[in-house]
């Protein structure tokens, strides 16, 4: 989220509109502020903030002023199951809805299956995941189990490849490979690349 916000960007995407305004009707005090931020944040980013310092400096006063009375920011209750409720709003006022643990193992098996090669650079793999589920209008997981995913997704076809590889070898290969398993191929076929999977 970019942090460094002009009084004219400010206006353009942080004024909170008609329909804004509606939502926060049946709501004061911190948690009325508090829900316009996230609302605000996740019509931009199509997800929630990890931690209050993504939420830009400059907009805090300014949607404030949009919300009187609004309350103060850092009394905001941004733990527990105090959080939840507001994002279930949010996410059914744009559409989206939460990734759930099937969703991610789904992630990891389209990743895995679109995967080349040449491309095994975990942020970009990172960056993919996150528009796939920007697509299908469901929030992303966190940056932590995104990095997970793709290390799962990236095992898995290293493991797909090699046993296809060895599948393509003659029927009699040398003593060597009849005991090396898929992931051991694929250890040392990192090793053999340079490691070019490994993360940048």
């Amino acid at each position: 989220m970019w942090q460094n916000w002009e009084p004219e960007g400010l206006i353009e995407v942080w004024t909170l509109l008609e329909e804004d305004q509606e939502r926060l009707r049946s709501k004061s005090g911190a948690y009325r502020l508090g829900f316009a931020l996230l609302l605000k944040f996740f019509e931009l980013e199509a997800r929630f903030p990890e931690d209050v310092v993504e939420i830009p400096v400059p907009a805090v006063p300014y949607v404030a002023q949009q919300v009187k009375p609004a309350g103060e920011w850092a009394a905001y209750d941004r733990s527990g199951r105090a959080i939840n409720r507001p994002r279930v709003e949010i996410r059914g006022a744009f559409g989206f809805r939460e990734c759930t643990a099937e969703d991610q193992v789904q992630l990891a098996d389209w990743l895995a299956a679109e995967l080349r090669g040449e491309e095994l650079h975990r942020d970009r793999l990172a960056e993919a995941v996150v528009a796939r589920c920007r697509g299908d209008r469901m929030e992303p997981p966190t940056p932590g189990r995104i990095a997970r995913l793709v290390g799962s997704a990236v095992t898995t076809f290293e493991e797909r490849f090699c046993t296809a590889t060895v599948g393509r070898l003659s029927p009699r290969p040398g003593p060597g490979w009849t005991s090396w398993s898929p992931r051991t191929l694929a250890v040392r076929s990192r090793r053999a690349a340079g490691c070019r999977s490994s993360p940048t």
